[in-house]
């Protein structure tokens, strides 16, 4: 703009403060935090199922004091786990922090609890059973089939934001995140929870059961079904009627029934 006394003027750039490139800066961080320890835990998790303890630290622990640590580590992986996903939790949470960082801020707990479980588990030499010859490769076989039903299981979602990733892209697109919904389709026809009932095939398709494994085995079927049980306390909160006939005709983690006919909002 030139004014009348002819010198032109330049408009002054507002610079933003440290407070608010701190705020800016912080959804980023979460996302990359986030994907960083979800990640990185998810993969440590399937090698720990896979092939056994990773071996990080060897406390040189006694065989029975071994497996109380080991036995410690799994509860505080539980605790997290069932304590941050229930409503009353969230519900305490949204006081101090923005919902749509609650699922990152999840993912990031999950993963805290759980690195420490894969590095510092103690492996036991103690051999409860080990299975040789065709039934070897049959458990084998077992626990790879179950990578392709996992990822029919994700596509039948639709979308599968493990680490609470997609609530933050909304946030910073201004756009708002999908919102919770029922489709009964692919595996979720069988089960109502068909990646709960994959890892626990993943748990038990081992042809080497040592002390640790049996213990590790045992605690996490057990936490499993509670946590599936609470869990569905609060989607029936959220999705209502659709959800408790969804209840009443797909069984939950065992598909001992024929699958329901595919639907939306409810069993078809």
């Amino acid at each position: 703009m030139i004014p009348l006394g002819g010198a032109a003027t330049l408009t002054p750039r507002t610079s933003r403060s440290p407070r608010e490139a701190t705020l800016r800066l912080i959804p980023h961080l979460v996302l990359v935090l986030s994907a960083l320890l979800g990640g990185l835990s998810l993969i440590g998790f399937g090698l720990f199922l896979a092939v056994g303890p990773l071996e990080f630290v060897s406390l040189q622990l006694m065989p029975g004091t071994a497996l109380a640590w080991d036995a410690a580590l799994c509860l505080v992986f539980f605790v997290q786990h069932s304590s941050m996903i229930r409503r009353p939790f969230r519900a305490r949470l949204g006081r101090v922090v923005p919902v749509f960082y609650h699922a990152a801020v999840y993912s990031i707990a999950a993963g805290a609890a759980l690195l420490p479980l894969l590095g510092l588990w103690q492996h036991s030499n103690v051999v409860l059973l080990s299975v040789e010859g065709p039934l070897r490769w049959v458990l084998r076989g077992l626990f790879l089939a179950t990578g392709p039903v996992f990822l029919w299981a994700i596509r039948a979602l639709g979308s599968f934001d493990t680490f609470g990733l997609e609530p933050i892209r909304a946030h910073l697109r201004s756009t708002m995140p999908r919102s919770l919904s029922l489709a009964i389709r692919g595996p979720y026809r069988w089960v109502r929870h068909p990646l709960y009932s994959l890892f626990l095939v993943m748990l038990w398709a081992s042809p080497d059961v040592t002390a640790d494994r049996l213990l590790f085995a045992v605690l996490f079927t057990g936490w499993i079904v509670l946590a599936t049980v609470l869990e569905e306390r609060d989607l029936v909160q959220d999705l209502g009627d659709p959800y408790r006939e969804y209840q009443r005709q797909v069984p939950m983690l065992v598909p001992w029934r024929l699958p329901a006919r595919a639907g939306n909002g409810g069993v078809a």
